[in-house]
């Protein structure tokens, strides 16, 4: 697929640190009305934030930040053991209004264009599968971005990020809730990336965590719970990142 590129550009960017390199890429939507009023947004001075790539609805794609500068996008976050994410990431806003609005279905063509830009930005720079994340997984305690009707599964297939192929959805039953049984949950979500605290029980820390994995990974149930079928994707997962 051609993408559909045209400049628009923001004043929110600065320097790159030296000698960090570009090894993520974060995804968003842009959680506003319309594809217009996210662009004003992102190139306020004023607002103080901004992204490298927006991607519209019918696939047009806006460039707003040079890859070689740092865009304002992540905010305050955290992934496997880095917390600049804005220094070593480039930041794609999807156009859609996000759960403070209707949150409609991602188009099949939005979604399309997405992966093509991830596949261009991988060709580029040396971003592993484990670092293609969410707005939500870096900052489970801030942000739903972009949500569980964003389609990973359908990303991994085409070789943006992970998915773990043959897990069966084994319900949300037999929530685990035993200390040591919840210290394996917790050395799971750390072994993706995620930032844990250490404590043996299922707090509001955790549970926050759980449901990020879960719009990224198990999206049929967003329950902040370590049942059966969400422990089956996470040690699937973060076996797949050992890989």
């Amino acid at each position: 697929m051609t993408l559909a590129i045209e400049d628009r550009p923001s004043p929110n960017h600065d320097a790159r640190p030296d000698a960090t390199p570009i090894d993520m890429i974060v995804l968003h939507y842009t959680g506003m009305p319309t594809a217009a009023a996210a662009l004003a947004r992102l190139a306020d001075p004023a607002a103080e934030v901004s992204a490298h790539y927006v991607v519209a609805e019918d696939g047009l794609i806006w460039r707003m930040v040079p890859e070689t500068r740092r865009a304002w996008h992540a905010g305050v976050s955290y992934w496997r053991g880095a917390s600049d994410i804005n220094a070593r990431s480039i930041g794609i806003e999807i156009v859609n209004p996000g759960h403070e609005g209707s949150y409609p279905p991602y188009p099949v063509l939005q979604l399309a264009v997405v992966c093509d830009l991830c596949l261009d930005i991988i060709s580029r720079h040396p971003i592993p599968a484990r670092n293609i994340v969410g707005h939500s997984d870096i900052a489970p305690e801030r942000k739903r971005d972009p949500g569980e009707k964003f389609d990973w599964e359908g990303l991994a297939r085409n070789g943006v990020g992970l998915w773990p192929d043959g897990v069966p959805d084994l319900g949300t039953g037999g929530a685990v809730r035993d200390a040591a049984s919840l210290r394996d949950v917790r050395a799971a979500l750390d072994e993706i990336g995620y930032r844990v605290a250490p404590e043996g029980a299922l707090d509001p820390a955790l549970a926050t965590v759980l449901r990020a994995f879960q719009r990224h990974w198990r999206p049929e149930a967003i329950t902040g719970q370590a049942d059966a079928g969400t422990l089956a994707r996470l040690l699937a997962v973060a076996r797949l990142v050992q890989q």
